[in-house]
């Protein structure tokens, strides 16, 4: 039984080795492929809220050609139809240029700038109750751990990597 095995296998690494390197593999290259995407936090994620534990939204994160990071909420999920599906920020700061603007497209995490594995001093609003909190960010296991900080308090959510 086993010589089939070893038998099989090498076969197996006798076929991927006969794909040329100028020809595209036949086969998806994943193995490569988490290990880059899990190594910066750029793409889209899907935010996870702490309280309830349902998806709220898709928001990209994405560095500014000023070498900071920020994040625009890209779609709202989990709306009742009896809800807005295009809203506008009434609750955020009136001195805030994002007050009575859209949600959708707006940028809530703003000037985040990478410390070793960590990114801080930027900050977070929440659209829901216009609050913006100072923020911190890091990689935990390909998830996100987004922290948002008023004084010594603090909650944290994890967000869920899209792509």
């Amino acid at each position: 039984m086993k010589p089939s095995i070893f038998f099989i296998l090498l076969l197996f690494s006798i076929s991927i080795a006969a794909v040329s390197a100028d020809e595209p593999s036949p086969y998806p290259s994943t193995l490569a492929l988490p290990a880059v995407q899990n190594s910066s936090v750029t793409g889209l994620w899907k935010t996870i809220d702490d309280e309830t534990g349902k998806p709220k939204s898709y928001v990209e994160i994405y560095q500014g050609r000023d070498g900071l990071y920020y994040g625009k909420i890209t779609e709202l999920l989990n709306r009742a139809p009896s809800e807005d599906q295009d809203p506008y920020c009434k609750v955020c700061p009136k001195d805030d240029p994002r007050h009575n603007q859209r949600i959708i497209g707006m940028n809530i995490i703003q000037k985040m700038e990478k410390n070793g594995s960590t990114y801080s001093g930027g900050t977070i609003l929440d659209p829901k109750s216009g609050k913006i909190y100072t923020c911190k960010f890091w990689l935990d296991d390909g998830e996100l751990k987004v922290r948002g900080y008023v004084g010594p308090f603090f909650r944290t959510q994890t967000w869920k990597r899209v792509r």
